[in-house]
């Protein structure tokens, strides 16, 4: 993959910073974030039949802003799982993926109701 660019990506580092953490393993570089950020686009758009990555640029602040955030935790998710040893204990590590799921299974349920596509256009 090519170097940390955000021509196609819907966040960049400084917005995915808060939810990575601190206690990330530096070795899960930008270009991996970036793989799993494109992954976790393409996922949403296939899943709610809607292609957010394309039509970001007119969509709602508000809906920008959920995209962004789901983008952001999946990027999170994957750094801890790549490796949890940074952290006090895996418990510690398993406990931040599963706020992290919670959150995206909620932006899912958003995302995939046809209503909120209907609604900001």
């Amino acid at each position: 993959m090519a170097a940390y660019t955000n021509v196609t990506l819907v966040v960049d580092q400084s917005d995915a910073a808060p939810y990575l953490g601190a206690k990330l393993d530096p070795a899960f570089d930008a270009t991996m974030q970036d793989d799993v950020g494109m992954d976790a686009q393409a996922f949403l758009s296939a899943l709610s039949r809607y292609d957010w990555v394309t039509n970001f640029a007119e969509l709602d602040a508000n809906t920008k802003r959920i995209l962004s955030e789901y983008v952001c935790r999946a990027m999170a998710l994957a750094g801890i799982a790549y490796e949890m040893a940074g952290f006090n204990s895996r418990i510690e590590a398993e406990d931040m993926i599963n706020v992290h799921l919670y959150r995206m299974r909620i932006i899912e349920k958003l995302l995939v109701d046809q209503n909120l596509v209907k609604y900001i256009y």
